[in-house]
């Protein structure tokens, strides 16, 4: 299948491809600007959304990668140019993940054994795994992506890569050939949602096909080569289970939250950045009924819902002509056209919030969105500037009234200094007391000290308050005793 090609060879007479240069076995090696060429060209067809690479397993140990010589990248660039001569691309994208690595590597150990290259079984091992990863995958950034146990990945130029690992941030030995390799991982990436990274659009949010959060900012904006940044989501979705069992919440803090997401209450998950936000959103929206209508608003779709009647919207940005531009302010007006039960925004950051809190004042109980803030109090003063923000000439007292009787319950998210991630407060927004908007804990998490290790010890504690505000709505849903349960519960551990 995998033959040399001869006259009306694909490569030669070219297959669409913008920029995609003959290549001779016999012509200079040049592989640094073929590789930027066949990457975007692999991954603008139908390889890598078709195939995605077969997954590691989690609990394997990552493989300690010597530093990379010139020698190295010259070999593999040898190699890859002699892969390219004779593979067949459009035939390779026919065949499944596994059978495509095989065929790569088979026709790479022929190579490797034809141009006589000197290396030993381990070095061959690992050039054959990077060109595999270069042409069905997303070339070094693939042993990262494959581990579980990481949460963010952070690309600041070809050079230097961190990872978090535990809610610690380490540099991984992972580095690219040069920058415009990693600029063309970084087209591969956004390409296949749609979007574009280069000097004309140089800012670009995007996500991988699991749902993770990515977003790239290239030259001339990034002085020092691309900076890519990746949220990884784990492949098994977080329940609410076990962040009790990592103690993020207690397990009558848990059932709190259950009942909250079961009886509708309009939720805001507030806390800053890396605090959990969105798992914690994942983990409430497994408790609405499996026959309500559900539409969720994002910039980058990251949630995971399980329901059946599931309606995902995402925003788009402006062309090239700065036209075309969809805003999460039009989706959400849009979704109240489209007969939803509940509305569910990824992640509310402007004027949106104007029409959130509509949406959830007429008839769509159960909304819930998530906000960057530290604090309960200080979410409510963000949504005052956000909807200022919009141009909306509406007196203060006007607007906290809205927010008043909009919200039901705002749920704080932390991470910590250890690096773990608590819920730090279940508040109930209750009313307005004069110009004042009137809030109560039902639960917040102390800290009393630490451990030999660092690790920060702590306890969710109850405020005391046994009959909340959504106490009716509890009942209207046949929820009361079990909220009375738990709230007693957390009483009696809190004495």
């Amino acid at each position: 299948m995998f033959g040399r090609r001869g006259q009306d060879g694909v490569a030669k007479t070219g297959r669409g491809a913008p920029s995609a240069a003959p290549v001779s076995p016999a012509a200079p090696v040049t592989p640094q600007p073929l590789l930027p060429e066949i990457l975007i060209e692999v991954g603008s067809g139908a390889v890598r959304p078709q195939i995605p690479s077969p997954p590691v397993a989690p609990s394997a140990a990552p493989r300690r990668r010597q530093t990379r010589t010139e020698a190295y990248y010259d070999t593999k660039g040898e190699v890859f140019s002699a892969l390219i001569d004779t593979i067949d691309l459009s035939q390779l994208a026919r065949l499944d993940a596994e059978s495509a690595r095989e065929e790569i590597r088979d026709i790479v150990n022929d190579i490797i054994t034809i141009k006589n290259f000197a290396m030993s079984i381990s070095e061959q091992e690992e050039l054959l795994e990077d060109i595999c990863n270069d042409v069905l995958g997303y070339g070094p950034l693939e042993p990262l992506l494959a581990r579980d146990d990481i949460a963010d990945i952070m690309v600041n130029g070809a050079g230097q890569t961190f990872i978090e690992v535990g809610g610690k941030t380490i540099e991984s030995d992972v580095r690219f050939r040069d920058n415009a390799q990693l600029l063309s991982v970084c087209q591969r990436i956004v390409s296949q949602v749609g979007r574009r990274v280069d000097e004309s659009s140089p800012i670009c949010d995007a996500r991988l096909p699991d749902g993770s959060r990515v977003n790239v900012i290239a030259p001339p904006l990034a002085l020092d080569g691309p900076a890519l940044t990746i949220r990884k989501f784990k492949r098994d979705k977080l329940t609410l289970e076990q962040l009790v069992r990592f103690g993020a919440i207690s397990p009558e803090g848990a059932t709190l939250l259950q009942i909250i997401g079961r009886v509708r209450c309009n939720v805001v998950i507030s806390g800053g950045t890396g605090s959990g936000k969105t798992t914690l959103l994942n983990c409430l929206t497994r408790y609405i009924d499996l026959d309500e209508r559900v539409i969720t608003c994002e910039d980058t779709a990251e949630l995971q819902l399980q329901q059946p009647h599931v309606v995902r919207l995402e925003t788009r940005p402006p062309n090239i002509e700065g036209e075309g531009e969809v805003t999460m302010r039009d989706l959400v007006k849009n979704c109240l056209r489209m007969r939803p039960e509940r509305i569910i925004v990824g992640e509310v950051r402007g004027p949106e919030v104007f029409d959130l809190l509509q949406a959830m004042n007429t008839g769509h109980d159960g909304s819930m969105g998530t906000i960057h803030a530290n604090t309960p109090r200080e979410c409510l003063s963000r949504m005052e500037s956000m909807i200022a923000m919009g141009g909306f000439s509406l007196p203060a007292r006007t607007v906290r009234e809205m927010i008043a009787g909009s919200i039901d319950v705002i749920i704080q998210a932390a991470r910590l200094r250890d690096g773990s991630r608590r819920i730090t407060h279940v508040t109930e927004v209750v009313g307005m007391e004069g110009d004042v908007i009137i809030t109560q804990d039902l639960m917040r998490y102390e800290i009393e000290g630490e451990d030999a290790a660092g690790r920060l010890i702590g306890r969710h504690l109850s405020t005391g308050i046994v009959k909340p505000h959504f106490w009716e709505r509890a009942r209207y849903y046949n929820e009361d005793r079990r909220l009375a349960t738990a709230l007693d519960q957390m009483e009696k551990l809190s004495n």
